[in-house]
């Protein structure tokens, strides 16, 4: 048998035996081991706590200088104005990167991480860099004119787009298992533009105050507010879009696998140059005329951002394909419930599947309906993972630790079940996932049923309220029994 068939097999699943389950579950190894924690090490400049810290102060530093030059340049009054108005779009691009994410979420680490390092670190290279440039070129040219232009169309997109983009490629690099595919790509991409942008945001707004307060213009009719509608009302978006074409290259590496190596190269290079290019083609929308700006913005921006939309929801619904697909082996093994792939597979029964349990644990003592919802939640996410792991090693060949890590995740969910396959499987039935069959039409008399074992219980009905099926307790035929 050739080496690349061995690849392509597909990975055994564990069969789940009652006198095997004490012995498999007992391999997984240790706390302090799991794979999908950071491991331990001695040294302290490995550790999580040094390494963190040293991330922090060097974001830290980064802000107060960037602050510093900022406020100099716009002044006290100018620098509160353009923060205060720099401020409101933030919620909206975070609140939408993070709605994409919402399949296999990244932890909220990596993307703090990613908007700090586009707010401060970003935004003081690229403010250092674009500065000495520009001198340099009107120095070299005795041509200020022309070398403001130049430096806005070439030198502004190469520095700030690569600065963004180092923040993708760490996380890349250095939170591989956290980086799976494009949306991992999008959403770092655009936490990481939107803290360029607010940082960027408010020493335009702030210079466009200190205008205003020279010419003594207010209300509509200020340089203020319209530099507040075209970069805060009609392109929030400008520079996400630049950033997120480096993260979808970055992306689709990650989608490759080992085996393609020259993807892994080239990809996220071509996502760098057309962010690069896109910028540029926006900065340089002023020398093409008046009416230069609506021109690009239509012709080119408003079409890449469909494109871009489109491409994320895509990759979105190709997570959740990927959940119906290849759980169902595990649900034939007896890990999940037969219904649990089809609900895992719906953001919609996801959704469902953490109200009830929270609902149904409410009672009396509504911390434990809020410690049911959140099982139910990290059940998604691990069982999302183990799909996204098996999805991998199919199509990349096994790795050498594919087994510990399908062991981990398999101990999460097992510890699990018992609170998340009840509350899965009802959201599954609720939203039409699982077709069952009417029920029958009640007799005209009341007719016996044996009691225990030997009772016909009928599943639970979709209900589109959360009154009725409750499967803890005894007398509605729901899992507090266990199995």
């Amino acid at each position: 048998m050739s080496e690349g068939s061995v690849q392509h097999q597909q990975p055994a699943v564990p069969v789940l035996e009652e006198q095997r389950l004490d012995e498999f579950l007992g391999a997984v190894p240790e706390r302090g081991q799991w794979r999908y924690r950071p491991r331990r090490v001695g040294m302290v400049w490995r550790s999580k706590a040094f390494r963190a810290g040293a991330v922090i102060t060097v974001l830290a530093l980064c802000g107060l200088f960037i602050l510093a030059l900022v406020r100099e340049q716009t002044g006290t009054e100018g620098f509160l104005v353009g923060l205060g108005l720099a401020v409101l779009p933030v919620p909206l691009l975070m609140s939408a990167f993070r709605w994409l994410d919402r399949v296999e979420p990244g932890p909220w680490r990596n993307l703090l991480f990613a908007f700090f390092w586009g707010a401060c670190a970003a935004a003081l290279v690229a403010i250092l860099a674009n500065s000495f440039a520009t001198r340099w070129i009107a120095t070299a040219t005795a041509d200020p004119g022309s070398a403001d232009t130049l430096g806005a169309t070439v030198i502004a997109p190469v520095v700030e787009e690569s600065a963004k983009a180092t923040a993708v490629l760490l996380i890349f690099l250095f939170r591989r298992r956290e980086f799976g595919g494009v949306v991992d790509g999008i959403v770092v991409a655009g936490f990481t533009a939107t803290g360029f942008a607010f940082t960027e945001n408010i020493l335009y707004l702030g210079n466009a105050f200190g205008e205003d307060q020279e010419l003594g213009t207010t209300g509509f009719a200020s340089v203020t507010a319209g530099t507040f509608f075209v970069r805060v009302v009609m392109s929030p978006f400008a520079h996400p879009l630049f950033t997120v074409l480096s993260g979808i290259g970055l992306g689709m590496a990650a989608l490759g696998g080992r085996r393609h190596r020259i993807r892994r190269i080239t990809l996220p290079l071509l996502g760098l140059v057309l962010a690069m290019g896109l910028h540029a083609l926006w900065n340089g929308s002023s020398a093409l005329g008046p009416y230069g700006f609506y021109v690009v913005y239509g012709a080119f921006m408003v079409p890449c951002f469909a494109l871009v939309t489109w491409l994320a929801i895509w990759s979105r619904q190709r997570e959740l394909r990927t959940l119906s697909t290849e759980l169902p082996v595990y649900a034939a093994a007896g890990w999940l419930a037969p219904a649990e792939p089809l609900a895992l597979a719906s953001m919609r029964a996801r959704g469902m599947a953490r109200d009830m349990a929270r609902h149904w644990n409410s009672h009396p003592d509504r911390g434990r309906g809020r410690a049911a919802a959140r099982t139910v939640a990290e059940y998604e996410s691990f069982a999302t993972s183990l799909a996204m792991l098996r999805r991998r090693a199919r199509h990349d060949g096994a790795g050498p630790d594919f087994a510990l890590r399908e062991q981990e995740l398999l101990h999460h969910l097992w510890h699990r079940r018992l609170v998340a396959s009840p509350a899965l499987t009802h959201a599954a039935h609720a939203t039409g996932r699982v077709r069952v069959p009417r029920p029958p039409a009640p007799l005209p008399f009341p007719r016996q049923m044996p009691y225990g074992d030997a009772a016909v219980r009928q599943p639970p009905a979709p209900h589109r309220h959360y009154g009725g099926y409750n499967p803890y307790r005894e007398d509605s035929g729901g899992a507090q029994g266990g199995r």
